[in-house]
């Protein structure tokens, strides 16, 4: 027969753990929880608090008998399940909980954690709800994650650690709040800023990418190949003499070409250019074949402006002010063809250079020739009158004749005057013989006749529209209106040697620097410097729509 004994239970009594390290402290709601027990979970026996001891520290987890009364197996059961639960790190919310639904049982509970090892006792998990199981944040997990229950097992909410300091109010603290705030607001920035990102690559692909794919696609695999012919010349000036002037210090220069390379330039860029090219070449027939790409393609019976765009793609002139070399790029899908396209034009423009030239030549000359033809004519009617004054007198020179008859009168009048002298002389003599006397005196009468007719003759020409002296002013008229034109006609004639000298300087010549040659391997499309561009043209439309929509929009909302 067994004795009961004096003392009614036993306290077991923790010892601090084998490696030193302090019991871990209960949460805040574990010790309120703790302090509200009854006096007789909590305190032992007056007589049996003298006599409690703990075993030695290294013992681990032992119990030192005392003496008095034992408690019975039930209370000490109830006593462990109770230490359990307290580590089971429950939260204040969670104990309260407990509590109510004890309370809702009608089960005597004197603490939170009796009211959960009662409803455990009858069954009930105070915890099986989906709003506890969405509050409690599994940290403390005796099962690793993700591994399944062990069967037979009571799914209890996971426990969160006793260091932890749980806070026994129905909310979250402010902090916690505003934590859960602010990864709201992340996590909806991150949401709408994949939407948009997302958003963005629909367009990007759409207005971009496909776009550029679709135009690479063009160029590697539809382009038709095309052969460029390259050539380069220049229009030189004649060697001539220097020039004064600004066109003496150009000449030989790239300057005194520019405007004729700039002419052959807008020429070969033309469509009478274009024209031609196409009667001798057939330049339409060679861009309307079948087996070229639709977009390079013409059409069966293109019209003067069609032909005339695909031209200006495949003919490019370029002219180097610097250099004065005009450089040109014929292309065409045919090498052969190429180079004849490139011929061709060279041909036409050195044509249009002689052309050039020679008009203006042309025009230089005829007018010196035209200048030269009036100062011969002139002179010619000038000698003419002067011969039908020369006639009208019967003279060549009256004034020669003048001048004879004043010499004449002259002549007889100095013997006049010596037979008077010879006269007076013989008269002088006592007894003059009268023969010689007779002799003088007839003499005399003589040589007075002779001056007074010629007196008469001077009188007889100086008189009237008809005189010598007339006459004599009107042919020095003519001789001076004569010298003037010898003059003008001089003056033409230089004028018409120093017009061809300079015409000769005008000269231009077409020299060709680079003949076109035919290509082995195409020039055109360029396949990846294409595609490039295009990726480029198509991003900086989308950039600009982009910006455009969204300045409207922020006017529009503002």
């Amino acid at each position: 027969m067994t004795t009961k004994p004096r003392a009614k239970k036993f306290r077991i009594r923790r010892s601090a753990p084998a490696d030193g390290s302090e019991a871990r402290p209960q949460g805040p709601g574990q010790t309120a929880a703790a302090a509200a027990r009854p006096a007789a979970d909590t305190a032992a026996p007056a007589a049996a608090a003298p006599a409690s001891a703990p075993v030695s520290a290294g013992a681990g987890r032992s119990a030192a008998p005392v003496s008095g009364m034992v408690s019975s197996a039930r209370e000490t059961r109830m006593e462990s399940d109770l230490d359990a639960i307290r580590q089971e790190g429950l939260t204040g919310r969670q104990l309260r909980l407990a509590r109510r639904m004890a309370q809702k049982h009608n089960l005597p509970a004197t603490s939170d954690f009796e009211a959960v090892r009662m409803l455990r006792e009858r069954g009930i998990d105070p915890f099986k709800r989906a709003n506890m199981l969405e509050l409690v944040v599994p940290q403390n997990k005796a099962q690793p994650a993700g591994s399944p229950p062990a069967p037979g097992s009571i799914q209890l909410p996971q426990t969160v650690p006793a260091g932890r300091s749980n806070l026994p109010a129905a909310e979250l603290s402010p902090a916690e709040r505003r934590a859960r705030e602010i990864q709201d607001i992340q996590r909806d920035i991150a949401r709408r800023r994949r939407r948009k990102l997302s958003l963005l690559a629909a367009r990007l692909a759409f207005f971009v990418m496909l776009p550029t794919l679709a135009a690479g696609y063009y160029f590697y695999s539809v382009a038709t190949p095309m052969y460029s012919s390259k050539s380069a010349f220049l229009v030189l000036q004649a060697d001539g003499g220097a020039g004064g002037g600004v066109g003496g210090l150009l000449s030989g220069t790239q300057f005194a070409t520019s405007q004729d390379s700039i002419a052959v330039q807008d020429y070969l860029q033309s469509k009478e250019a274009m024209l031609r090219l196409d009667a001798e070449s057939g330049f339409r027939t060679h861009f309307t074949q079948d087996w070229l790409d639709p977009i390079q393609r013409l059409e069966a019976d293109p019209t003067n402006e069609q032909a005339f765009a695909t031209y200006k793609r495949n003919v490019k002139i370029g002219y180097d002010p610097t250099e004065g070399v005009v450089r040109m790029e014929v292309s065409a899908a045919d090498p052969e063809v190429a180079a004849e396209f490139s011929r061709r034009l060279i041909s036409y423009a050195q044509e249009k250079v002689n052309n050039l030239s020679q008009q203006k030549r042309a025009d230089q000359m005829a007018e010196s020739e035209a200048a030269l033809a009036a100062a011969e004519e002139k002179r010619r009617a000038a000698q003419r009158s002067l011969v039908v004054l020369q006639q009208q007198g019967a003279v060549l020179d009256p004034e020669g004749v003048v001048a004879a008859l004043r010499s004449q009168i002259s002549t007889f009048e100095i013997q006049l005057e010596e037979k008077r002298l010879e006269l007076a002389a013989l008269q002088d003599n006592t007894r003059p013989n009268r023969a010689k006397v007779s002799g003088a005196e007839a003499d005399i009468k003589r040589l007075e006749t002779v001056i007074a007719s010629l007196n008469n003759r001077m009188v007889d020409a100086s008189a009237g529209e008809n005189s010598l002296a007339s006459l004599r002013i009107q042919i020095q008229m003519a001789q001076a209106d004569l010298a003037t034109r010898d003059l003008m006609l001089q003056s033409a004639l230089q004028q018409m040697e120093t017009t061809r000298m300079e015409a000769n300087r005008q000269v231009r010549y077409l020299t060709t620097a680079v003949e076109p040659v035919a290509s082995q391997e195409p020039s055109y499309p360029r396949k990846f410097e294409n595609t490039v561009l295009a990726f480029l043209i198509f991003s900086g439309i989308y950039l600009m729509c982009s910006l455009t929509a969204s300045i409207l929009r922020e006017q529009v909302s503002s």
